[in-house]
C-alpha cells in the first residue's frame, strides 16, 4: 500500500487525515512534536508516530535520516500556527518575533521538509501543503491577520517554485485551503467539520495530476486566485 507522511498530526485536521488514510489501508507516518505525547494519535491503531519539530532544521534533518531508504508517495505539510494574538498582527501593532516565527513554521518549514524528503519521493509522488484562502492577495478585502496572511501567501509562492523546479522529476506539488474548520484554530462556530474538510482535500490530492502542479485549490476543488 502507498505511504503518506502527515505533519502536525496529533490533533485537528492532521489527526483527521491520519484517521482517513489509515482507514483506507495506507501506511501512515504521523508526526508531532513529542512522540512520547502523541495526543489524539494514541487512539489510532496502525499508525507510525515520529517526533518532528518543524520549526527546527536539525529536527527536520533527523526525521529525514530516520526515513532514509523508505519510499514516500505523499507528503502532507499540515503543521501550522495562527501566529501572534490578532491585535499584534494588525494595523495597531506588529509582534516582530511572532511574525518571524509564523513565517518559519508556515512558509519555510514545508519547503525544508519537502527538500529533506526529496530522496524518498519518486516520480508520481505528491506534496500537498495546507495553506489558506487568507493567503490569497486577490481575495483580501478585509485586512488584518498580517503575519498569518503573509505566511500563507509565502508558502503559496514557495510551492509554486518547488512545483516548477521538480516538474522534470514527476513530482506534483499543490497547496490547499481546508475551509474554515471546526478545530482549536478555527473555533466551534466554523461551518466545516474536520471529516468533510479532509475528505474534500483527499479528493483534490487524489485527482491532482502533473498538469495541476503549482496550483492552489479549495477543499471543495475550486481554484483559488493568487
Amino acid at each position: 500500500m502507498p505511504t503518506v507522511v502527515i505533519t502536525g498530526a496529533n490533533r485537528g485536521i492532521g489527526l483527521e487525515f491520519v484517521r482517513q488514510y489509515v482507514a483506507d489501508g495506507w501506511t501512515v507516518i504521523a508526526t508531532c512534536r513529542d512522540a512520547a505525547r502523541p495526543g489524539g494519535l494514541a487512539g489510532v491503531k496502525g499508525v507510525e508516530v515520529l517526533g518532528l519539530s518543524v520549526d527546527d532544521p536539525a529536527s527536520i534533518a533527523a526525521f529525514a535520516a530516520a526515513l532514509k531508504g523508505r519510499s514516500v508517495d505523499l507528503l502532507i505539510n499540515n503543521a501550522g500556527i495562527m501566529g501572534p494574538d490578532l491585535s499584534a498582527q494588525s494595523r495597531d501593532g506588529i509582534d516582530v518575533d511572532g511574525w518571524l516565527m509564523t513565517l518559519k513554521v508556515n512558509a519555510l518549514a514545508p519547503l525544508l521538509l519537502a527538500q529533506a524528503l526529496k530522496p524518498n519521493l519518486a516520480a508520481g509522488a505528491k506534496v500537498a501543503t495546507v495553506s489558506s484562502q487568507l493567503g490569497s492577495v486577490a481575495e483580501n478585502e478585509s485586512g488584518g491577520m498580517y503575519a498569518y496572511r503573509a505566511s500563507k501567501a509565502a508558502i503559496n509562492m514557495g510551492n509554486r517554485s518547488l512545483a516548477a523546479d521538480w516538474r522534470e522529476d514527476g513530482i506534483t506539488c499543490i497547496v490547499m485551503h481546508p475551509g474554515w474548520v471546526q478545530t482549536d484554530m478555527g473555533g466551534p462556530k466554523a461551518p466545516v467539520t474536520p471529516p468533510d474538510s479532509v475528505a474534500g482535500m483527499r479528493r483534490v490530492i487524489a485527482g491532482a495530476t502533473p498538469a495541476d502542479s503549482g496550483a492552489f485549490f479549495g477543499y471543495d476543488g475550486r481554484r483559488i486566485p493568487w
